[in-house]
């Protein structure tokens, strides 16, 4: 799998694992013709729809900022990878769809895009085109703290989650001395009114619509970014 690759986790009737990845197509950056016709973005939603697929970066507006991040180390997937493993159960048995990977959320509202680390969405949660997943459709985010995204994962992100009425939000924090994982739930008015905050090997409990209790010590062997 390359780092421009979407991956879908899905399970069968019987627990088994399914992994399916989608490519995204290279970026070409040269001007055409056509592009060059085009009238100048005003907006970051404006200038995020402008831009072509960027393979190996995650491109985002947040706050009204278009932001442009690398991807993140093995160890920071791997932690989304094992979020999805452990929620195995629920996923298989109301056939909801997990990704991890390259998938926008489309914000309610001002329609900003957003790309969390891990998605939870049933099969037929709505969509802003093609690609872009609505954020009110959703069952849960979560977000995988890195030392360069810290300030938006931990501040910025819960808003802009909670003003898309996402119902769970998930922080996994290996950059927090101890690692925390953080479910935030009952959105209000841009704000997650319930916060419950564990350190990595206690189990957390994920409220409804997920109604799951996380059993974090399967990050303990995976929170060392190089």
């Amino acid at each position: 799998m390359t780092f421009d690759d979407t991956v879908r986790v899905h399970y069968d009737t019987k627990g088994n694992r399914a992994v399916m990845t989608s490519r995204r197509r290279p970026a070409d950056l040269r001007p055409t013709p056509e592009s060059t016709s085009r009238p100048l973005p005003h907006t970051a939603r404006e200038l995020f729809d402008s831009l072509p697929q960027l393979p190996g970066l995650r491109t985002e507006v947040i706050d009204g900022r278009l932001v442009v991040s690398p991807v993140g180390t093995p160890e920071h997937a791997r932690l989304a990878m094992l979020l999805a493993c452990e929620l195995r159960s629920p996923i298989t048995e109301r056939g909801w769809e997990a990704y991890t990977g390259n998938v926008d959320v489309c914000i309610d509202g001002p329609r900003d895009p957003v790309e969390p680390d891990f998605v939870l969405a049933p099969p037929d949660c709505p969509r802003r085109g093609e690609r872009e997943l609505l954020s009110s459709g959703l069952l849960m985010v979560a977000e995988i703290v890195s030392p360069g995204s810290a300030v938006d994962d931990r501040d910025r992100k819960p808003a802009i989650y909670a003003a898309g009425r996402i119902p769970v939000m998930v922080i996994i924090d290996p950059v927090a001395t101890p690692a925390t994982v953080t479910v935030l739930s009952d959105p209000k008015d841009g704000v997650y009114l319930t916060s419950s905050r564990v350190a990595v090997g206690t189990p957390v409990h994920i409220p409804d619509p997920v109604g799951f209790t996380l059993d974090t010590t399967v990050f303990a062997d995976a929170l060392k970014f190089p």
